[in-house]
Formats: C-alpha cells, structure tokens, sequence
C-alpha cells in the first residue's frame, strides 16, 4: 500500500488561511489503513482547523467527505455538484490522489492533508515500514522476494557490502541488511548456489526516462 504520514496542522494552517469555505476530502483506500487520511483524520483535522480558526477570530466554513478512492475518476465524480460551494479543498489522498483531484477541478486549489511516504507494508500498529519504490524492473524471483532497491540504503544488485555488521546496515544499527536477509532466505529455500549468479548493472537512467510511466492493459481498457 501507499504509506502516508500527516502535515503537521501548522504547515496546513497556513495554507488555508485566506480561504473562507473548505472541504476536507479523505480517502477509504490505503491513506485509512496507515491512519493518515480516512474518515477519522478528516474528522480530527476539521476539528483542529475550526478550533484555530475560531481562537483566530475567523469565520471559515469546513465540510467533510471522504471518498472511496481519489485516484478514480468515478469517484471524484461525487463531489462534482458541491465543488462550487469551496474555494479549497485539503485532499488526505496520498500524492496521486491530489494530482488527480486537481486535474478534474483545474479550477480549485488542491492542497495536500498529508505527505507521501512510500509503498509500504504494516509491521504493527503504528508501524509502516518501505517495502517497494515501483522501479518497473521487479527482481523479486532473483532476490528471494527480498528487495534491494528498496531495503539495501545503497540498493546494491550484488551485495551484501563491506558495512554491514552481524546482519544490521552501516547507516542505522536498527535498520536490518537487506542483503543478509536476502542470503538467509536463500539458504533456507536450498538455492545458495544462485548467489554466486552475479545481477547486470540496472540501468537507472532509463527509470524515469520519458517522463511519468503508465500501464496500459488492451484486454481490460474500453
């Protein structure tokens, strides 16, 4: 899932604060599982930004809503006959969702609620660690399911290397290496002898060569 984290109510308070009427508009897809932007952080941030504006001595409006997805034109559609009503909507949706919303009302500011982190997984409550960076040259079959892009701080093809200390990475005692945990998969899975194959240099120039990527499937496009 996409893991996103929440502005802090200053940083947002001072984008909105020339405006009169605002939406608040959350998302029930990944930003609700990482607890950033569902229907309860739309209800909190409401509630934080009418507190402040009130001991400010403002009269601003604040509607809630949160959608199914903002990355959907469907629904973004839902909100299409009351958009008149605002001069701004603050989006909890992650970086794609806000982009997205902006382009189908060019003409309402859009302001992100939260910040991007990256595509995660849930460890426990409260904690989301990186698990993928979406490079579009997935090597998951070759690493043991294990990714060096995303887990090796130097994202080393061919590791582990000469920093690392009884499993755990140089930068961080904390943070596990991820070449380690690729070699004791490998063992456990009985395929050591593919260590010794070694990975081609991964071109990175050509990751965002060409601007923003798309997928496209014809067997399900209309």
């Amino acid at each position: 899932m996409i893991v996103a984290d929440r502005k802090p109510i200053e940083e947002i308070i001072g984008e909105v604060k020339d405006f009169k009427n605002i939406l608040i508009a959350g998302c029930n897809e990944c930003v609700t599982v990482c607890e950033a932007g569902g229907k309860k952080e739309v209800g909190v941030l409401a509630s934080a930004l009418r507190m402040a504006f009130m001991n400010e001595g403002k009269d601003v409006h604040i509607d809630e809503v949160t959608l199914e997805r903002q990355c959907d034109h469907e629904y973004l559609e839902e909100i299409r006959s009351v958009m008149d009503q605002y001069d701004a909507v603050i989006s909890l949706a992650c970086g794609v969702g806000v982009q997205f919303m902006a382009e189908k009302y060019f003409d309402r500011p859009i302001l992100p609620g939260v910040n991007t982190c990256f595509m995660g997984a849930t460890e426990e409550r409260g904690v989301w660690a990186e698990r993928c960076q979406g490079c579009g040259q997935c090597i998951l079959a070759q690493t043991a399911a294990i990714c060096p892009v995303s887990r090796c701080a130097k994202r080393l093809f061919n590791g582990p290397c000469g920093g690392s200390t009884k499993g755990k990475c140089e930068i961080n005692a904390e943070v596990e290496c991820a070449w380690q945990l690729i070699v004791d998969r490998l063992k456990e899975l009985d395929r050591m002898d593919e260590y010794e194959t070694l990975a081609p240099i991964k071109d990175w120039s050509t990751e965002r060569a060409g601007g923003p990527r798309k997928v496209v499937r014809e067997d399900v496009r209309q």
